[in-house]
């Protein structure tokens, strides 16, 4: 009975909605058009469906419909306007959207850090220099993490692919053990460090979350503002560096290991290091590879765009045989996802292209009067973020709502465009701690054992208020400066 409700609730939202009178001022088609987004988002959320299969279908539908929800009467009156045309052309801009290909890309690093066994070097060698303390232990999760962030946009494969199985032999060392209250001895302390940790980062780098990916996508195609690799780092570096050096020793006051040292841990760690042996060719081949890939994304955008450098970085690690055409094929996650955020980048460029997004900034803008610039910057800030609640995907909450806030904010008059978007954009990973379903990972910590419900509800609302408050106390005036 719950899966037939899922299936049927997307389309009677998009039902109920194109029955209703379209709002003064927007044209039917663009309300139509709402109205199928807006079933596409409740798909997203309930998922009936894999989410790409949504995104295809909420593309196909669009394209078939698209006399009525896609294009105007003066479109279609057009001499020489071919609508079938046009409809696949739309439909198919997705796939050819270079932010698309960079996200494929990334995924293709994660799969050569899995195949090689570098991800997992990389973390076990920080656990063996600092593992000592459980607080520098906390330190070198952390630090593993931060590593592997650049380059690897799927935080469910960074942290809960390859940190969290190194992580989850290291309480039972110190006999802690999941849904016991031996619990709290280390292993809770390392759970929630893991997935603090793993926010921040996806907040820290353009690349180290895909809905970040997205985001910058639906930024320059919705506001018109590019946002490059380099310029969201520095945006997030103060807020995102200073809650990386305190956030160990934050989980440290807030949720006390009940053992504070142990030498077995470092022991273990070694043994797995000597089990992998020195590094290997392909391992030497990788790591040179995303040096020069994080180099040239920083520095040589002028030259070359950086999915190029990504889809280059493919290649090279095909021709070394760092991983193979049959590996490529079988990464199910990263073509999973190439369909998937082609279709959402088309689908959220639709709200656009069909008038709605201005109409409805322009709303939101009317009921902001009175409020300066900066503060009503803030209110849909705080709006954007709180509103995480609701979502259990970062990737269908940048999708249904990114575009509607940016249209806010250049409703608003005098509002810093720029600026506004990168703090909607740097917000996107730090979100992802609210709750036990806010981001990726979040499901395989809170199904660990170590992180019970109400722990893990508490330090989520401390954690994420925390963030917020940073994000507008300290990043909104660095960004603001910056602009």
């Amino acid at each position: 009975m719950r899966n037939l409700w899922t299936f049927l609730l997307p389309p009677c939202v998009a039902l109920v909605l194109a029955l209703l009178p379209a709002p003064a001022g927007l044209a039917p088609h663009a309300w139509y058009f709402f109205a199928l987004f807006a079933g596409v988002v409740v798909g997203l959320i309930f998922e009936p469906l894999p989410g790409a299969v949504i995104g295809l279908i909420g593309v196909a539908v669009a394209a078939v419909l698209a006399p009525w929800v896609l294009f105007s009467p003066e479109q279609l009156a057009s001499a020489g306007f071919k609508v079938p045309t046009e409809a696949l052309k739309w439909g198919l801009s997705g796939f050819a959207n270079n932010t698309v290909w960079l996200i494929f890309s990334a995924f293709m690093f994660a799969l050569g850090y899995e195949k090689t066994g570098l991800g997992r070097r990389i973390a076990l060698l920080l656990v063996k220099r600092m593992g000592r303390k459980t607080l520098t232990l906390g330190y070198a999760v952390m630090l593993a993490d931060l590593v592997l962030a650049p380059f690897t946009p799927s935080n469910t494969a960074r942290s809960g692919g390859t940190i969290y199985p190194v992580i989850r032999n290291l309480p039972g060392l110190y006999d802690s053990k999941p849904n016991d209250p031996s619990a709290r001895r280390i292993g809770s302390y390392l759970m929630w460090v893991a997935i603090a940790s793993t926010c921040v980062t996806s907040s820290l780098f353009m690349t180290a979350l895909a809905p970040n990916l997205l985001a910058s996508a639906l930024i320059e195609k919705t506001a018109g503002v590019h946002i490059s690799w380099g310029q969201w780092f520095i945006a997030a570096a103060p807020v995102g560096l200073l809650l990386l050096a305190v956030l160990p020793l934050l989980a440290y006051w807030l949720y006390p290991p009940q053992i504070k040292s142990n030498e077995e841990v470092p022991a273990w760690a070694a043994r797995e290091l000597a089990d992998l042996g020195s590094l290997s060719r392909s391992e030497k081949i990788l790591l040179a590879l995303v040096v020069s890939a994080l180099g040239l994304w920083i520095f040589a955008g002028a030259w070359l765009d950086p999915a190029l450098v990504g889809i280059l970085v493919i290649v090279l690690m095909l021709l070394t045989n760092v991983i193979t055409w049959n590996d490529a094929l079988g990464n199910k996650a990263a073509w999973n996802t190439f369909a998937w955020f082609a279709t959402l980048v088309a689908l959220a460029d639709g709200l656009t292209r069909v008038g709605f997004v201005p109409w409805f900034g322009q709303f939101v803008a009317a009921h902001l009067n009175g409020f300066s610039p900066n503060v009503a910057m803030v209110l849909l800030v705080v709006v954007f973020y709180l509103a995480h609640y609701l979502f259990a995907s970062s990737t269908a909450h940048t999708t249904a709502l990114l575009p509607v806030m940016l249209a806010a904010g250049m409703g608003v008059s005098g509002i810093d465009l720029q600026a506004f978007a990168l703090l909607l954009g740097t917000s996107l990973g730090l979100m992802g701690i609210i709750t036990p379903y806010g981001t990726g990972p979040s499901p395989v910590y809170y199904g660990s054992g170590y992180l019970p419900s109400a722990d893990y509800w508490r330090l989520g609302s401390i954690f994420g208020g925390l963030f917020l408050i940073l994000l507008l106390g300290l990043g909104a005036p660095w960004i603001l400066a910056l602009s």
